[in-house]
């Protein structure tokens, strides 16, 4: 079964909003990990203007009491205190993401053959630590490079996915090139994960479509539904399509 890791950025991104601590990332934490959730991730970016640096440490801390719940960090090695974080917490996985600091949000992965020596070097310690390593991809030809920089696992960008899902509009295409990269990732010896603007109407098409993804990390559509159907009960609606496939 598909593991599923609740992105809380939006949370903190509310809560950021007023400085009297509601929502409570810890306690939306508590929530979807009650509800079945397999995992959490943070996106901690150098402005701090969803998750802050802080949030990672006590949800590193709260996590102590759910020892099967993985905690996924994700965010750029070479800006902010990504590494010093890592370093310090070790969390399950590290998902290395080429965002800029002022990025709006992730929108294209790794060029692996530009950026080989110094991810490798990232890796390298970070595998050392303890810490599974993926890195975000494009679902394009070429993703089995990252198996060169030493990772554990990609994670697809799936942006374009639920673009063509959206709009109706190449959507089998979509679907394959996803498979393709999926499957050329795997022959590569590299597990598979997904993740951006997957939600309930699109996941269980793409699961349907593309073999063998290990975990999916969903955040934005997941808050948002969580707005009319609850926290609890959407994180359950996830794990209901996950089961499914």
């Amino acid at each position: 079964m598909t593991k599923l890791s609740v992105n809380l950025n939006k949370v903190a991104l509310l809560r950021n909003q007023r400085n009297i601590g509601i929502p409570s990332v810890l306690s939306a934490a508590a929530t979807v990990i009650k509800a079945g959730a397999h995992g959490v991730t943070v996106h901690p970016r150098p402005d701090e203007r969803h998750i802050r640096y802080r949030d990672a440490y006590e949800l590193h801390d709260m996590l102590k009491e759910y020892p099967d719940t993985e905690f996924n960090i994700e965010g750029n090695p070479f800006t902010g205190k990504l590494m010093e974080l890592l370093r310090d917490i070790r969390p399950d996985q590290a998902t290395l993401v080429p965002d800029e600091p002022g990025q709006n949000t992730s929108d294209h992965g790794w060029d692996i053959k530009a950026n080989a020596g110094r991810l490798r070097q990232v890796v390298n310690e970070l595998k050392a630590l303890g810490i599974r390593v993926s890195v975000f991809m494009d679902a394009a030809p070429g993703v089995e490079r990252a198996a060169e920089v030493g990772v554990d696992r990609v994670e697809l960008y799936t942006e374009p996915y639920a673009g063509a899902f959206r709009e109706n509009k190449n959507l089998q295409q979509s679907i394959e090139q996803c498979a393709a990269a999926a499957g050329a990732a795997q022959d590569a010896g590299l597990g598979v994960n997904a993740g951006h603007d997957l939600n309930l109407n699109n996941l269980g098409k793409f699961l349907a479509g593309v073999k063998g993804v290990l975990e999916v990390s969903i955040g934005h559509a997941l808050i948002a539904e969580a707005l009319e159907m609850g926290l609890d009960k959407t994180v359950k609606a996830y794990l209901e399509i996950l089961k499914a496939k």
